[in-house]
């Protein structure tokens, strides 16, 4: 058995979960190829990012195909702002290496947001500890574990919006559209 403290969490409150270890390729996203090892859609694989707040850090757990949003993360913790954290403060902070951090058995506990997508899926796949480990649980062991709350934090990448414009006709609005 992989023994990270991710899965020491899991084993310790006896918490119903499967493992998925694979062979990481540093040249592969890390979410896609997590989701192609692992054999599911990509929206249900998370990622873990570290946010610094004000003067501490906090954690969002999001879909791999969505990026951060800032501002619905600041209100959902009830701050004016958020940014990312430095990644050696990352790593200082939950014991894990980036590309590896996992939402669950941090060095420190911090405040975390899971994204409300993850309620739509019987299961989510986060890190376990280490890039090339996937830990299946539910959504709401996931939150139950990380006392997280649970808030719409992600949207789609800029890049996927764009080409969904693309694709429907439709196009963000420029300073040309505008009449003054």
């Amino acid at each position: 058995m992989v023994a990270t403290p991710a899965v020491d969490v899991l084993v310790r409150t006896g918490t119903a979960h499967r493992l998925h270890e694979y062979t990481h390729d540093p040249a592969a996203s890390h979410g896609r190829e997590a989701a192609e090892a692992v054999g599911t859609e990509p929206d249900r694989v998370f990622k873990t990012l570290v946010i610094a707040v004000a003067s501490h850090l906090a954690v969002a757990v999001i879909p791999v195909t969505t990026e951060l949003d800032l501002k619905a993360l600041a209100y959902a913790l009830g701050v004016k702002r958020v940014t990312m954290a430095e990644p050696a403060e990352a790593e200082r902070a939950t014991g894990y290496v980036v590309g590896g951090i996992s939402p669950l058995g941090q060095k420190r506990r911090l405040s975390t947001v899971v994204d409300g997508s993850a309620s739509e899926w019987p299961t989510v796949f986060v890190s376990g500890g280490r890039r090339g480990l996937e830990i299946e649980l539910a959504p709401a062991d996931l939150v139950a574990l990380t006392r997280a709350l649970l808030a719409p934090v992600a949207r789609a990448h800029m890049r996927q919006s764009r080409q969904a414009n693309a694709r429907s006709g439709t196009r963000r609005l420029g300073l040309e559209d505008l009449r003054l």
